[in-house]
């Protein structure tokens, strides 16, 4: 299924469950062809109506340029108008900056979990750096080289790197949209999360570094109306079985 954005681009979506509507954010490189929360989705979908789409420029979805991150809110925003108006949203890592990007524009959330989202510090020169090399990276046609680097730099554990060979054809084809993430990092300050009304759970793996875990509590610090909470895991995730029970009480409640 298809919705479209206020852009005319075509958003890809799937859809499953029954009850009150819940949006799933993928993280950087994230999609079917490489899924990180479709696996949270299917536990949910007993009790929700569970929205997973492809975020622009990955999978089935389209990808009109110039980028923009307001043009992914406005995605979020139009899967959102497609689930009846209004929704509760996961998302994990730098699809919680979505998300809270979301939020604080006023598309109407009704809870948000937060999985690890990768705050950084504000106006930090080094994120300008990073993000300034993957778009070099990126506009030279290197997407292996993106990717591989992108993964190093954010702190993926080398075990977990080299678990993940398989996987880089399905990560090459989406290397362009690093820079959409660093874009959406770049631009999620403390200042903006002040403007988020939305009630939030944040959310961390005790098994995570703490850099991790600190970005997790200052985000959860920095919210208006929100609680951190830490749950059994490995680094940067949490097994669904442990994750789902946790989300489905928060935005049950």
């Amino acid at each position: 299924m298809r919705v479209t954005s206020s852009d005319g681009t075509a958003i890809a979506y799937e859809r499953a469950g029954a009850g009150p509507a819940l949006v799933l954010v993928d993280p950087a490189l994230g999609y079917r062809g490489f899924d990180n929360v479709r696996g949270l989705g299917e536990r949910l979908s007993a009790d929700f109506t569970v929205y997973g789409y492809e975020r622009r420029g990955r999978g089935d979805s389209g990808d009109t340029p110039p980028y923009a991150v307001e043009r992914e809110v406005e995605d979020l925003a139009a899967v959102i108008a497609e689930a009846g108006g209004r929704a509760c949203v996961y998302g994990f890592s730098s699809g919680a900056l979505l998300a809270l990007q979301a939020a604080a524009a006023g598309v109407p959330i009704r809870k948000l979990v937060l999985m690890e989202p990768p705050i950084g510090t504000d106006d930090d020169p080094a994120d300008a750096a990073f993000t300034a090399e993957m778009t070099e990276l990126v506009a030279t046609g290197r997407r292996r080289e993106a990717v591989e680097r992108f993964l190093a730099g954010v702190g993926v554990p080398a075990e977990v790197l080299a678990g993940m060979a398989p996987s880089m054809p399905a990560l090459d084809a989406v290397a362009h949209t690093i820079v959409y993430d660093c874009l959406i990092s770049d631009a999620t300050t403390t200042d903006l999360l002040a403007k988020v009304p939305t009630p939030t759970l944040v959310l961390d793996s005790q098994g995570s570094g703490d850099d991790l875990t600190g970005w997790a509590a200052s985000v959860a610090a920095a919210l208006p109306d929100a609680r951190h909470r830490s749950l059994p895991g490995g680094w940067h995730g949490v097994p669904v079985e442990v994750l789902a029970p946790v989300v489905a009480e928060f935005c049950r409640s």
